[in-house]
């Protein structure tokens, strides 16, 4: 008889008590043993927890899989199990590690592999090809595509409710989710503010929603807001640093002038001059032209497709020079200036914030990460098994991605969801959605490209890009690495099956196959794969941390960056007063909901895993784990630059520090 120690180690989701038998059976390549119960008295599967068992039975060989069973014990209620990994020492003392991250429930039988990464060309053993075959079927029979909207990227089929539990939220998360969101809720309704129909009195009393939470840049905000160079600074360092573009030549819709421009030039210069310096940029919002807008009391929210020109000074600050609330400047569409009345520029300026506030939101934060992720999510569930290693180096970058976006879809973008009492409702989202995903291209989802193609490679003080291209370098380095362990070769790449469905499966159903977007359609590269899969990383983690994380900072202060407003935008000057200002506002209820969203997004969770760590194990290779050390340690480089980078900073620019960055879009 040969002797086998199985080390069973629980995950932190989860209790499996006295209802529960759970049985293993070792496969090997000379056979397998015999069915045999995990022994646990309601004691040893505790959460995060190794117990150890030992099966009996004879010499099996070189470990293939291990078949877990779980059944009812008499006539007690389900437990669902949620299984970390298993270890098995074979009596020739080596250790085989077999991954699994799965919950297992009464009736269900699971096989896992070893956790060596293999192509379908490596597997050598009938069992483990037949193993895979089965474990492809069923993912995608399980993981099924659904048409969102005409038009727009693929979702999952399921619904939230209807999610396979290995990627449901765990039980610490949900609970803290939901807790932050009921106590804001409750302590502004207690305050008076919470579901009020009334207009602010005044932008002093906004400031009592800032008294139940609140952050130094916060704080910093709401003092700063009105001051052209701080507005300017957060095209480039804000929540959304993703619009702005050098302006290489005025466009011929936009016409402003020598005469306008000049006073807030610098002397002996002239704008001519200073965009062939390459000191002027532009913010063009011409994507929201002519989209439905919802209809409050009868009248359509305004949304303006605004140019806004910017400025930067030889002190490096960048300063908004004139503004047009339209694309087609008329007597009704004048172009406003910082010599204009106070209030006329400080309306002008948030209306400008409010369209690039709804382009943040459905667009930059929505649709480039959450929709985007979603696809990635879903294409590598069904067509990688767990044994691929674009599987095993992908999936730590999904954790919770379907649950977050079905999660969404009804609290954001049902009938009474935050984006949807926003400037925009439902047809106009759709709308946008379409709009931008025909216009998106690969290059705009991959930094260095992006910052090139925007013309804001020299632009001083652009720490988001400063930032962002040492991680994409980082990132980059660090795939490439990994896919050198099992793609040497271009052919490698050529002949992966597996492969080459999951990117053809991104193109069609989340580019809609549009081949305009420069977006693969297959891989015949090393390097093509490397540079994808960077993309695919630093999409859900980098970029999402980028769009996402300083959402309450700049959003708390609502005026900074109104996601919706009532009154139309001025078309004629000198007529802006405090009270127009407060009654384009949105309500105080409307205000609080959208700071209370704001601020659940800015909370960090207890159970956040930050770019970088792969806890879970999936790699079973040195070699793997070594270049994983090697990427944790140039990240910590990096955090240390960023540091201090930021001690000299008025306003530190942290979104983008290593320890800040969750590895996927988990909330």
């Amino acid at each position: 008889m040969a002797v086998y120690k199985v080390h069973v180690t629980t995950g932190d989701m989860c209790l499996a008590g006295t209802s529960d038998h759970v049985f293993v059976t070792l496969v090997g390549t000379d056979g397998e043993s015999e069915r045999t119960e995990l022994d646990n008295y309601g004691l040893d599967f505790c959460c995060n927890q190794t117990s150890t068992y030992t099966v009996n039975t004879h010499a099996l060989g070189r470990l293939l899989l291990i078949r877990l069973e779980k059944a009812q014990f008499l006539y007690l209620p389900e437990n669902e199990w949620f299984c970390s990994k298993i270890v098995v020492e074979t009596p020739e003392e080596e250790a085989v590690l077999f991954p699994c991250h799965r919950w297992l429930t009464r009736g269900e039988v699971l096989e896992l592999r070893g956790a060596k990464a293999m192509k379908a060309s490596d597997d050598d053993h009938p069992l483990l090809i037949e193993h895979r075959a089965k474990e492809l079927a069923e993912r995608t029979q399980l993981h099924q595509w659904k048409v969102y909207a005409e038009g727009a990227a693929h979702i999952t089929h399921f619904e939230f409710s209807k999610l396979p539990s290995e990627v449901r939220f765990s039980f610490s998360k949900g609970l803290e989710f939901k807790f932050s969101k009921e106590f804001a809720i409750a302590e502004l309704r207690m305050k008076g503010l919470f579901g009020s129909e009334e207009s602010w009195a005044s932008l002093e009393s906004i400031k009592s929603t800032l008294t139940f939470q609140t952050s130094p840049t916060a704080e910093y905000v709401s003092e700063h807001w009105k001051d052209d160079a701080f507005y300017g600074y957060q095209f480039l360092n804000g929540v959304h640093p993703s619009v702005i573009r050098s302006c290489p030549r005025l466009p011929s819709n936009f016409p402003v002038t020598e005469e306008m421009a000049q006073p807030f030039l610098e002397a002996g210069t002239s704008l001519q001059q200073e965009i062939q310096k390459g000191n002027i940029f532009l913010c063009d919002y011409k994507s929201v032209e002519g989209l439905p807008t919802r209809v409050v009391e009868g009248k359509a929210l305004p949304l303006t497709a605004a140019l806004c020109l910017l400025y930067l000074d030889t002190a490096g600050r960048l300063k908004p020079i004139a503004i047009q609330l339209g694309q087609e400047p008329s007597e009704k569409c004048p172009i406003f200036v910082p010599s204009d009345a106070e209030l006329d520029w400080l309306l002008v300026k948030m209306f400008v914030k409010n369209t690039d506030s709804v382009i943040h939101q459905i667009i930059s934060h929505l649709m480039k990460t959450h929709l985007v992720a979603e696809v990635f999510a879903v294409a590598t569930m069904r067509h990688f098994p767990a044994v691929h290693p674009l599987y095993k180096l992908l999936t730590p970058h999904f954790r919770y991605t379907l649950q977050i976006n079905t999660a969404a879809r009804n609290t954001l973008l049902g009938p009474t969801g935050l984006l949807t009492k926003s400037t925009l409702g439902m047809e106009g989202i759709i709308e946008l959605l379409r709009r931008h995903l025909a216009e998106t291209t690969y290059s705009s989802l991959c930094l260095p490209d992006n910052v090139a193609e925007r013309g804001l490679q020299n632009i001083p003080n652009f720490y988001y890009r400063d930032d962002g291209l040492k991680l994409w370098t980082a990132i980059n380095s660090f795939v490439r690495a990994m896919l050198g362990l099992y793609y040497p070769t271009d052919d490698e790449v050529s002949g992966d099956a597996e492969l080459q469905r999951w990117i053809q499966d991104i193109f069609t159903k989340g580019f809609l196959g549009n081949s305009r977007s420069g977006m693969p359609e297959s891989f015949i590269t090393v390097e093509e794969v490397v540079k994808f899969v960077t993309m695919v990383i630093f999409t859900t983690s980098v970029q999402h941390a980028a769009v996402n994380s300083g959402q309450f900072d700049y959003y708390c202060w609502f005026p900074n960056s109104p996601l919706q407003l009532r009154k139309a935008p001025p078309t004629t000057k000198g007529l802006v007063t405090m009270e127009t200002i407060l009654e384009t506002l949105p309500n105080i209820g409307d205000t609080v909901a959208f700071i209370i969203s704001s601020l659940v997004l800015y909370k960090k969770y207890t159970d956040s895993v930050v770019l970088g760590s792969y806890p879970e194990e999936r790699f079973g290779e040195p070699a793997a784990n070594l270049i994983i050390e090697n990427f944790q340690k140039e990240l910590s480089s990096i955090e240390e630059r960023i540091t201090t980078r930021n001690k000299g900073l008025e306003v530190p620019y942290c979104y983008l520090k290593p320890s800040e960055i969750e590895n996927s879009v988990s909330i």
